[in-house]
Protein backbone atom coordinates (compact mmCIF):
# COMPACT_ATOMS: atom_id res chain seq x y z
CA UNK A 1 0.00 0.00 0.00
CA UNK A 2 1.23 3.32 -0.56
CA UNK A 3 0.54 6.64 2.19
CA UNK A 4 -2.93 6.98 0.71
CA UNK A 5 -3.87 3.52 0.36
CA UNK A 6 -2.75 2.92 4.11
CA UNK A 7 -5.03 6.37 5.27
CA UNK A 8 -8.11 4.93 3.49
CA UNK A 9 -7.18 1.32 5.04
CA UNK A 10 -7.06 3.29 8.45
CA UNK A 11 -9.92 5.67 8.45
CA UNK A 12 -12.33 2.58 7.67
CA UNK A 13 -10.59 -0.06 9.67
CA UNK A 14 -10.46 1.90 12.86
CA UNK A 15 -14.10 2.99 12.82
CA UNK A 16 -15.37 -0.80 12.18
CA UNK A 17 -13.50 -2.01 15.63
CA UNK A 18 -14.25 1.48 17.41
CA UNK A 19 -17.37 -0.03 19.47
CA UNK A 20 -15.62 -3.12 19.90
CA UNK A 21 -12.68 -1.26 21.74
CA UNK A 22 -14.39 1.01 23.93
CA UNK A 23 -16.05 -2.25 25.54
CA UNK A 24 -12.76 -3.57 26.22
CA UNK A 25 -11.37 -0.51 27.54
CA UNK A 26 -14.78 -0.11 30.02
CA UNK A 27 -14.04 -3.23 31.06
CA UNK A 28 -10.49 -2.88 32.02
CA UNK A 29 -11.41 0.13 33.76
CA UNK A 30 -14.19 -1.58 36.00
CA UNK A 31 -11.48 -4.07 36.79
CA UNK A 32 -8.51 -2.29 37.74
CA UNK A 33 -5.52 -4.08 39.32
CA UNK A 34 -1.66 -2.82 41.24
CA UNK A 35 1.33 -3.63 39.53
CA UNK A 36 2.19 -7.71 39.47
CA UNK A 37 -1.43 -7.93 40.00
CA UNK A 38 -2.53 -8.12 37.05
CA UNK A 39 -4.41 -11.74 36.56
CA UNK A 40 -7.58 -10.63 35.16
CA UNK A 41 -6.19 -7.82 32.84
CA UNK A 42 -4.42 -10.74 31.70
CA UNK A 43 -6.90 -13.14 31.04
CA UNK A 44 -8.75 -10.32 29.22
CA UNK A 45 -6.19 -9.49 26.94
CA UNK A 46 -5.37 -13.27 26.31
CA UNK A 47 -8.92 -14.00 25.34
CA UNK A 48 -8.76 -11.11 23.00
CA UNK A 49 -5.68 -12.43 21.13
CA UNK A 50 -7.25 -15.85 21.24
CA UNK A 51 -10.54 -14.95 19.62
CA UNK A 52 -8.00 -13.02 16.77
CA UNK A 53 -5.75 -15.63 16.38
CA UNK A 54 -2.80 -14.05 17.24
CA UNK A 55 0.05 -15.70 18.70
CA UNK A 56 1.31 -15.21 22.79
CA UNK A 57 2.99 -15.94 25.46
CA UNK A 58 2.93 -15.03 29.59
CA UNK A 59 5.91 -13.83 30.68
CA UNK A 60 7.26 -12.31 34.18
CA UNK A 61 3.78 -13.50 35.91
CA UNK A 62 1.44 -11.16 34.43
CA UNK A 63 3.39 -10.09 31.38
CA UNK A 64 1.75 -10.98 27.73
CA UNK A 65 3.77 -10.63 24.86
CA UNK A 66 2.29 -11.02 21.59
CA UNK A 67 3.49 -11.48 18.13
CA UNK A 68 2.07 -11.33 14.42
CA UNK A 69 4.44 -13.19 12.25
CA UNK A 70 3.88 -12.06 8.54
CA UNK A 71 6.42 -13.00 5.86
CA UNK A 72 9.48 -11.64 4.98
CA UNK A 73 10.45 -8.05 6.24
CA UNK A 74 11.27 -5.71 8.95
CA UNK A 75 10.50 -6.13 12.74
CA UNK A 76 8.07 -2.85 14.47
CA UNK A 77 7.04 -4.03 18.15
CA UNK A 78 4.44 -1.73 20.32
CA UNK A 79 4.22 -1.10 24.47
CA UNK A 80 1.06 -0.60 26.53
CA UNK A 81 1.00 -0.59 30.06
CA UNK A 82 -1.56 -2.65 31.78
CA UNK A 83 -1.36 -1.81 35.41
CA UNK A 84 -3.49 0.94 37.44
CA UNK A 85 -3.25 2.97 40.35
CA UNK A 86 -4.14 2.81 44.19
CA UNK A 87 -6.67 5.34 44.08
CA UNK A 88 -10.50 5.43 44.70
CA UNK A 89 -12.50 6.63 41.64
CA UNK A 90 -14.59 9.59 41.94
CA UNK A 91 -15.69 9.71 38.36
CA UNK A 92 -19.83 9.52 38.17
CA UNK A 93 -20.07 7.14 35.35
CA UNK A 94 -21.49 3.51 34.30
CA UNK A 95 -17.98 2.29 33.90
CA UNK A 96 -16.34 3.11 37.18
CA UNK A 97 -13.91 1.04 38.73
CA UNK A 98 -15.85 -1.50 40.61
CA UNK A 99 -12.58 -2.46 43.32
CA UNK A 100 -12.25 0.31 46.28
CA UNK A 101 -9.37 1.86 45.94
CA UNK A 102 -8.19 0.87 43.02
CA UNK A 103 -8.44 2.68 39.24
CA UNK A 104 -6.88 3.23 36.29
CA UNK A 105 -5.82 7.04 36.58
CA UNK A 106 -3.03 6.56 34.44
CA UNK A 107 -4.41 5.87 31.36
CA UNK A 108 -3.19 2.52 30.85
CA UNK A 109 -7.10 0.75 30.25
CA UNK A 110 -6.85 3.07 27.52
CA UNK A 111 -3.18 2.24 25.85
CA UNK A 112 -4.03 -1.54 26.66
CA UNK A 113 -7.17 -1.05 24.40
CA UNK A 114 -5.71 0.90 21.55
CA UNK A 115 -2.86 -2.22 21.22
CA UNK A 116 -5.34 -4.84 21.61
CA UNK A 117 -7.54 -3.03 18.06
CA UNK A 118 -4.47 -2.55 16.34
CA UNK A 119 -3.09 -5.70 16.98
CA UNK A 120 -6.89 -6.78 15.61
CA UNK A 121 -6.74 -4.79 12.34
CA UNK A 122 -2.86 -6.29 11.02
CA UNK A 123 -4.35 -9.65 12.51
CA UNK A 124 -7.08 -9.30 10.06
CA UNK A 125 -5.68 -7.74 6.94
CA UNK A 126 -2.47 -9.99 6.52
CA UNK A 127 -2.89 -9.44 3.10
CA UNK A 128 -2.23 -5.30 3.34
CA UNK A 129 1.45 -5.76 4.92
CA UNK A 130 4.44 -8.06 5.27
CA UNK A 131 7.14 -8.37 7.94
CA UNK A 132 6.98 -8.56 11.53
CA UNK A 133 5.05 -6.81 14.89
CA UNK A 134 5.29 -7.24 18.53
CA UNK A 135 3.05 -6.31 21.28
CA UNK A 136 4.75 -6.14 24.86
CA UNK A 137 1.24 -5.91 27.27
CA UNK A 138 3.48 -4.58 30.32
CA UNK A 139 2.68 -5.08 34.13
CA UNK A 140 3.84 -2.95 36.62
CA UNK A 141 4.83 0.55 34.99
CA UNK A 142 3.67 2.17 38.39
CA UNK A 143 5.31 0.06 40.56
CA UNK A 144 9.00 -1.60 40.66
CA UNK A 145 8.74 -1.57 36.63
CA UNK A 146 7.69 -4.17 34.18
CA UNK A 147 9.65 -3.26 31.45
CA UNK A 148 13.46 -3.68 32.24
CA UNK A 149 12.22 -7.37 33.89
CA UNK A 150 10.45 -8.35 30.42
CA UNK A 151 13.55 -7.12 28.50
CA UNK A 152 15.90 -9.40 31.20
CA UNK A 153 13.31 -12.11 30.14
CA UNK A 154 14.35 -12.78 26.73
CA UNK A 155 11.16 -10.76 25.05
CA UNK A 156 13.74 -8.74 22.89
CA UNK A 157 14.67 -12.27 21.05
CA UNK A 158 13.06 -14.27 18.55
CA UNK A 159 12.59 -18.49 19.03
CA UNK A 160 14.82 -19.64 15.90
CA UNK A 161 16.09 -16.73 14.86
CA UNK A 162 18.68 -15.57 17.42
CA UNK A 163 20.11 -12.79 15.15
CA UNK A 164 16.99 -11.09 14.64
CA UNK A 165 16.38 -7.64 16.61
CA UNK A 166 13.24 -5.46 16.39
CA UNK A 167 13.82 -2.09 13.94
CA UNK A 168 11.32 0.36 15.32
CA UNK A 169 9.75 0.78 18.48
CA UNK A 170 6.42 3.23 19.02
CA UNK A 171 4.29 3.33 22.41
CA UNK A 172 1.93 6.13 23.59
CA UNK A 173 1.00 7.76 26.76
CA UNK A 174 -2.74 9.36 27.25
CA UNK A 175 -2.39 13.18 27.35
CA UNK A 176 -5.10 14.90 29.60
CA UNK A 177 -2.80 18.51 28.58
CA UNK A 178 -3.52 17.73 24.75
CA UNK A 179 -7.16 18.17 23.56
CA UNK A 180 -8.59 14.89 21.59
CA UNK A 181 -7.75 14.98 17.93
CA UNK A 182 -3.95 16.36 18.55
CA UNK A 183 -0.83 14.38 19.53
CA UNK A 184 2.35 15.29 20.77
CA UNK A 185 5.66 14.56 19.97
CA UNK A 186 8.67 15.37 22.44
CA UNK A 187 11.90 15.08 20.20
CA UNK A 188 15.12 13.43 22.49
CA UNK A 189 14.80 13.62 26.27
CA UNK A 190 11.22 13.15 27.20
CA UNK A 191 10.86 11.72 30.65
CA UNK A 192 13.32 11.69 33.47
CA UNK A 193 14.97 9.30 35.40
CA UNK A 194 14.55 9.15 39.45
CA UNK A 195 15.77 7.69 42.48
CA UNK A 196 13.99 7.20 45.83
CA UNK A 197 15.02 8.11 49.16
CA UNK A 198 14.08 7.11 52.91
CA UNK A 199 16.24 9.01 55.80
CA UNK A 200 16.03 8.41 59.26
CA UNK A 201 17.30 11.23 61.38
CA UNK A 202 17.78 9.82 64.76
CA UNK A 203 18.13 12.41 68.07
CA UNK A 204 17.49 11.80 71.71
CA UNK A 205 14.61 11.99 73.98
CA UNK A 206 13.86 14.45 76.62
CA UNK A 207 11.05 16.13 78.17
CA UNK A 208 10.06 19.56 76.61
CA UNK A 209 10.98 21.52 79.89
CA UNK A 210 14.64 20.47 79.33
CA UNK A 211 15.56 19.91 75.46
CA UNK A 212 18.93 20.36 76.35
CA UNK A 213 19.10 16.72 77.14
CA UNK A 214 17.94 15.93 74.35
CA UNK A 215 18.55 16.11 70.51
CA UNK A 216 15.69 17.26 68.91
CA UNK A 217 15.37 15.04 65.70
CA UNK A 218 12.53 17.39 64.32
CA UNK A 219 14.95 20.33 64.21
CA UNK A 220 17.52 18.55 62.75
CA UNK A 221 15.05 16.81 60.19
CA UNK A 222 14.53 20.50 59.42
CA UNK A 223 17.68 21.64 58.51
CA UNK A 224 17.91 18.34 56.74
CA UNK A 225 14.94 20.07 54.05
CA UNK A 226 17.44 23.20 53.90
CA UNK A 227 20.29 20.73 52.89
CA UNK A 228 18.44 19.12 50.46
CA UNK A 229 17.40 21.83 48.58
CA UNK A 230 21.10 23.23 48.93
CA UNK A 231 22.31 20.39 46.33
CA UNK A 232 19.52 21.72 43.60
CA UNK A 233 20.21 25.06 44.23
CA UNK A 234 24.41 25.36 44.89
CA UNK A 235 25.63 22.41 43.99
CA UNK A 236 24.39 21.92 40.47
CA UNK A 237 24.72 24.13 37.34
CA UNK A 238 21.40 25.67 36.82
CA UNK A 239 20.91 24.69 33.35
CA UNK A 240 20.66 21.70 34.27
CA UNK A 241 16.86 20.05 35.50
CA UNK A 242 17.08 18.34 38.64
CA UNK A 243 14.28 18.35 41.81
CA UNK A 244 14.38 17.03 45.01
CA UNK A 245 10.96 16.33 46.83
CA UNK A 246 10.04 15.35 50.35
CA UNK A 247 6.75 14.14 50.47
CA UNK A 248 6.57 12.50 53.94
CA UNK A 249 8.07 14.11 57.15
CA UNK A 250 6.89 12.21 60.40
CA UNK A 251 8.42 12.34 63.81
CA UNK A 252 7.30 12.85 67.49
CA UNK A 253 3.70 10.85 69.00
CA UNK A 254 3.90 13.81 72.08
CA UNK A 255 3.72 17.96 72.44
CA UNK A 256 5.63 17.53 75.51
CA UNK A 257 8.07 15.26 74.18
CA UNK A 258 11.70 16.15 72.44
CA UNK A 259 11.52 13.74 69.16
CA UNK A 260 14.13 11.24 68.98
CA UNK A 261 13.34 10.04 65.35
CA UNK A 262 12.49 11.39 62.15
CA UNK A 263 11.66 9.74 59.14
CA UNK A 264 11.45 11.42 55.97
CA UNK A 265 10.72 9.84 52.38
CA UNK A 266 11.35 11.85 48.84
CA UNK A 267 12.56 11.55 45.57
CA UNK A 268 15.56 12.33 43.58
CA UNK A 269 14.61 13.87 39.60
CA UNK A 270 17.09 14.34 36.72
CA UNK A 271 17.12 14.54 33.18
CA UNK A 272 20.34 12.59 33.24
CA UNK A 273 22.24 9.68 35.13
CA UNK A 274 24.81 11.57 35.83
CA UNK A 275 23.34 14.32 37.62
CA UNK A 276 21.02 11.74 39.57
CA UNK A 277 24.52 9.82 40.67
CA UNK A 278 25.92 13.23 41.62
CA UNK A 279 23.38 13.87 43.82
CA UNK A 280 22.72 10.37 45.44
CA UNK A 281 26.70 10.64 46.23
CA UNK A 282 26.31 13.96 47.94
CA UNK A 283 24.04 12.91 50.12
CA UNK A 284 25.34 9.47 51.30
CA UNK A 285 29.02 11.29 51.67
CA UNK A 286 27.79 14.57 52.99
CA UNK A 287 24.36 14.21 54.69
CA UNK A 288 25.77 11.51 57.44
CA UNK A 289 28.33 14.24 58.87
CA UNK A 290 26.01 17.18 58.22
CA UNK A 291 23.88 15.17 61.29
CA UNK A 292 26.43 14.64 63.23
CA UNK A 293 27.45 18.05 63.30
CA UNK A 294 24.09 18.41 65.07
CA UNK A 295 24.08 15.46 67.34
CA UNK A 296 22.62 12.88 65.58
CA UNK A 297 22.67 10.52 63.20
CA UNK A 298 21.56 9.56 59.61
CA UNK A 299 20.21 6.80 58.03
CA UNK A 300 20.10 6.58 54.41
CA UNK A 301 18.55 4.33 52.03
CA UNK A 302 18.22 5.42 48.01
CA UNK A 303 17.17 3.02 45.52
CA UNK A 304 17.67 4.31 41.70
CA UNK A 305 14.45 4.22 39.40
CA UNK A 306 13.85 4.37 36.20
CA UNK A 307 16.51 5.99 33.76
CA UNK A 308 15.01 8.97 31.53
CA UNK A 309 13.24 8.65 28.65
CA UNK A 310 14.38 9.94 25.68
CA UNK A 311 13.46 9.37 21.67
CA UNK A 312 15.47 8.29 18.84
CA UNK A 313 15.57 11.15 16.38
CA UNK A 314 14.74 9.41 13.23
CA UNK A 315 11.81 7.35 14.60
CA UNK A 316 9.90 10.64 16.26
CA UNK A 317 10.73 12.63 12.63
CA UNK A 318 8.43 9.34 11.09
CA UNK A 319 6.31 9.90 13.51
CA UNK A 320 5.87 13.61 13.39
CA UNK A 321 5.24 13.17 9.23
CA UNK A 322 2.68 10.28 10.11
CA UNK A 323 0.54 12.44 11.90
CA UNK A 324 0.69 15.24 9.99
CA UNK A 325 0.03 12.94 6.63
CA UNK A 326 -3.16 11.10 8.85
CA UNK A 327 -4.85 13.93 10.69
CA UNK A 328 -3.19 17.21 9.17
CA UNK A 329 -0.81 19.81 10.52
CA UNK A 330 -2.97 21.16 12.72
CA UNK A 331 -3.22 17.56 14.82
CA UNK A 332 0.23 17.65 15.31
CA UNK A 333 1.65 19.28 18.38
CA UNK A 334 5.60 19.42 19.20
CA UNK A 335 6.64 19.55 22.50
CA UNK A 336 9.37 22.01 23.96
CA UNK A 337 9.92 21.09 27.27
CA UNK A 338 10.58 17.58 29.04
CA UNK A 339 8.43 16.24 31.81
CA UNK A 340 9.86 15.70 35.33
CA UNK A 341 8.13 12.41 36.07
CA UNK A 342 9.44 9.41 35.14
CA UNK A 343 8.62 6.23 32.41
CA UNK A 344 9.64 3.00 31.96
CA UNK A 345 8.95 2.69 28.77
CA UNK A 346 12.95 4.06 28.98
CA UNK A 347 13.96 0.18 29.04
CA UNK A 348 12.91 -0.47 25.56
CA UNK A 349 13.95 3.14 24.09
CA UNK A 350 17.29 2.25 25.60
CA UNK A 351 17.11 -0.81 23.51
CA UNK A 352 15.15 0.05 20.41
CA UNK A 353 14.93 2.75 18.42
CA UNK A 354 12.18 4.64 19.02
CA UNK A 355 9.48 7.23 20.07
CA UNK A 356 7.22 7.62 23.06
CA UNK A 357 4.45 10.15 22.28
CA UNK A 358 1.46 11.70 23.72
CA UNK A 359 -1.97 11.18 22.83
CA UNK A 360 -4.58 13.63 23.45
CA UNK A 361 -7.87 13.37 25.73
CA UNK A 362 -8.78 16.30 27.04
CA UNK A 363 -12.53 17.06 26.53
CA UNK A 364 -13.42 20.55 28.16
CA UNK A 365 -16.78 20.15 26.96
CA UNK A 366 -17.21 16.58 28.29
CA UNK A 367 -15.48 17.44 31.47
CA UNK A 368 -12.37 15.81 30.97
CA UNK A 369 -9.76 18.14 32.14
CA UNK A 370 -8.28 16.20 35.34
CA UNK A 371 -4.62 15.09 35.11
CA UNK A 372 -3.01 11.94 36.00
CA UNK A 373 -3.32 10.21 39.08
CA UNK A 374 -6.63 12.45 39.79
CA UNK A 375 -9.69 10.40 41.29
CA UNK A 376 -11.36 12.19 38.87
CA UNK A 377 -9.02 11.54 35.09
CA UNK A 378 -10.67 10.16 32.33
CA UNK A 379 -10.70 9.61 28.89
CA UNK A 380 -12.33 11.18 25.87
CA UNK A 381 -12.74 7.76 24.28
CA UNK A 382 -12.21 9.39 20.96
CA UNK A 383 -8.84 9.00 21.56
CA UNK A 384 -9.17 5.34 21.71
CA UNK A 385 -9.53 5.80 17.75
CA UNK A 386 -6.99 8.51 16.76
CA UNK A 387 -4.46 5.95 18.83
CA UNK A 388 -5.23 3.03 16.40
CA UNK A 389 -5.37 5.06 13.56
CA UNK A 390 -1.73 6.38 14.34
CA UNK A 391 -0.05 3.48 15.66
CA UNK A 392 -1.63 1.77 12.41
CA UNK A 393 -0.04 4.38 10.27
CA UNK A 394 3.42 4.06 12.25
CA UNK A 395 3.52 -0.04 11.95
CA UNK A 396 2.80 0.07 8.22
CA UNK A 397 4.80 2.94 6.73
CA UNK A 398 7.32 1.65 8.43
CA UNK A 399 7.32 -1.72 7.34
CA UNK A 400 6.16 -0.86 3.79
Amino acid sequence: MNSKEINDFIKQNTGKIYDEIVKIRRKIHMNPELGDEEFETGKTIKDFLKENGIEYEEVINTGVVATIYNGEGKTVATRADIDALPIFEENDVEYKSKIDGKMHACGHDGHTSVQLGVAKILADNKDKWKGTVRFFFQPAEETNGGADRMIKAGTLKFKGDENRKIDAFFALHMAPEIETGKIGIKYGKAHATSAMFRLTINGVSAHAAQPQKGVDAILIGAKVLEFLQSIVSRRIDPREEAVITVGSFKGGEAENVVCDKVDMLGTIRTMSKEIRTFIIETIKRDLPKFVESLGGKADIRIREGYAPVINNEEITKKVEQNIIDLYGKESLEIIKEARMDVEDVSYFLNEINGCFFRLGTRNEEKGLIYDLHHPKFNIDEESLKIGIGLQLKNILEFLK
